[in-house]
This record gives structure tokens, sequence and C-alpha cells, in this order.
């Protein structure tokens, strides 16, 4: 009697169900560490929990290492799993990033990755990614938002083109290029006030980085405690429209509160310059695109 056939396996389908299997637990392993919840992270994930139980039993299998301590109801990264962290998130970004340009349409020629601080999407970038297509009509554009420190990391790790942000730090073989300035004015919700008034009654102070920290510390030396501390403009300005009080924010992003008559000027204040910079690498084959959208973005500033 005949034997059945033999089953064979191609190589190039087995590296893909690996590496399929390694990015899923990556993955898995990065919403575990982003919830500290085994059933956050499967909800997230649309899996069982005990699929992402099994998942990181695997990996730690694989690693040799326990990445997370279980406690009831506390659930800790460990150090192995904070080496693993960084590595981690690299591998499936690229390996994300991968799977958009590959499955690009015929009317692309590549994807541009832009990410810009939290803050000056509503300032300035809003409005300049909205008019990118038509500068780069065959470049699909992805963008995001991260504080300071993730942008830069991720452009160093090339899963970012181009980075918008406030005094970027000084990194080899990174492209630096000042692009405009926001100008800061204090503006209160009640009218009238005065410099000193506006500062000691329900002054909030918004971290608006370093050197706004250091220049508003020299101009108000003896600042009383403020009323608040928000890390954020877009959270400062919600917070002074609801409670009332004053604040530094972006001339561009209140002048409308000030001709509606909902915030108003304080005019004896002094007024904050930051300025911005746009950060990308050189040399790569998106640097053209780069370059265009950083022309662009200057255009609109102007």
């Amino acid at each position: 009697m005949a034997g059945s056939p033999a089953r064979t396996s191609h190589p190039d389908s087995e590296t893909q169900i690996t590496l399929n299997m390694d990015i899923k637990h990556l993955r898995t392993f990065l919403e575990v560490a982003r919830t500290r919840h085994f059933g956050k992270a499967a909800d997230n994930l649309c899996v069982t929990q005990s699929a992402v139980s099994a998942r990181i039993r695997l990996l730690e299998s694989t690693l040799g290492v326990e990445l997370f301590t279980r406690t009831r109801n506390d659930i800790q990264i460990t150090a192995a799993g904070q080496r693993l962290l960084r590595h981690a998130e690299s591998i499936v970004g690229t390996w994300s990033r991968a799977r958009q340009e590959a499955g690009l349409g015929p009317e692309f020629e590549s994807v541009l990755a832009i990410g810009g601080v939290f803050d000056l999407w509503p300032i300035m970038l809003d409005d300049w990614l909205a008019g990118l297509p038509a500068a780069l009509p065959s470049v699909a554009l992805q963008a995001e938002a991260y504080n300071t420190d993730e942008l830069v990391r991720r452009l160093v790790d090339d899963l970012l083109d181009l980075v918008v942000l406030f005094e970027p730090p000084q990194i080899p073989d990174i492209g630096v290029r000042q692009i405009g300035k926001v100008e800061l004015v204090l503006v209160a919700s009640a009218p009238g006030l005065s410099l000193k008034d506006a500062m000691n009654d329900g002054y909030i102070m918004i971290d608006w980085g370093i050197s706004f920290s250091q220049e508003h510390a020299r101009r108000f030396p003896d600042l009383p405690a403020p009323a608040a501390r928000i890390g954020l403009g877009s959270l400062g300005l919600a917070f002074l429209r609801r409670r009332g009080g004053a604040a530094y924010l972006p001339e561009s992003v209140v002048s409308e509160d000030i001709t509606s008559g909902h915030l108003f000027r304080v005019s004896q204040a002094p007024a904050f310059e930051r300025d911005v910079f746009a950060l990308y690498r050189p040399g790569t084959v998106r640097e053209p695109a780069t370059l265009t959208a950083i022309t662009r973005l200057q255009q609109c500033l102007k």
C-alpha cells in the first residue's frame, strides 16, 4: 500500500511563522508591561487571559529569565524585563513599519514617519500635517505624539524620520534645524489684573521645559507657590478655562479666547519665546522627503 505523501514545509514559511510568533509574543509582553495587568492586556489584544499568560511563560522560558513578578493584584516588571523593554519596542516598531511600507499601494513610494511633542500639535503641527500630502503626493504619512525623550529614542532607533520639539539634545549623526518660535504670553480669566495679582492669585505653572523654567525663575524670583503645576499646555489651558486663574500659554492658541472675551492678556507681563527644532536622520533614503517636510513647516510658520 502506498504510503501517504510526506509533509514538507518551505523554509521561508517556517521563518515567517516563527517571526510572526516572536512579534506576537513581544507585543504581548509590551502590553502587559504597559498595563501591569494580564486581564487588561488580554482585552486590549483581543485574546483570552490564558493566551496572554501562555505567551509570557513561553517568552520567559525562551529567554531563561523572569520578566514579571506576579503577586495578588500586583504585577511588576523585573530588571530583566526592563532590559528587554527597549529591544521589544524597537523590534515591534520596526516590524510594523516594514509591514506598512511593504503593503503600500502603487500610488505611494515610501512612508514618512513624523513625531512631535504633544503641545506642538495644536500650536503648529496639525495644519502642517494636513498640508503635507500636497507637497509629498507619493509619500504615505505616519504621525505620532510623544514626550521629548521618547521622540529622540524613536528617531535614533529609526522608527521615526522627523521629530519636532523644544530644546533638542546634542546627538551624533542627527541633523538639527531651528524652524521657528512659540511666543508664550500671560493670560488670565479675569480682566484688568496687574502682573502681581495674576502671579499671586490662582497662577498655574505650566512646564514649558528647562529654558522656560530658568528664565521664569529669573524674571519672578519671589513668586509664591503656584495654585497648580501642570505638565502639558493643553491641560493647563483646559484647567484655566474651567477653574480660572492665570497661566503662560502660546499666543496662537489663546488668541480666539482673547478675542471672544473668555481670557484676557495681562498687559504688564513679559512674554517668553521658545525655539522649535526639527531633528532628522541625514543620509537615509527618506531624507529628501524629510527635508521637503521641514521646508514646508518653515513656510507655514512665516
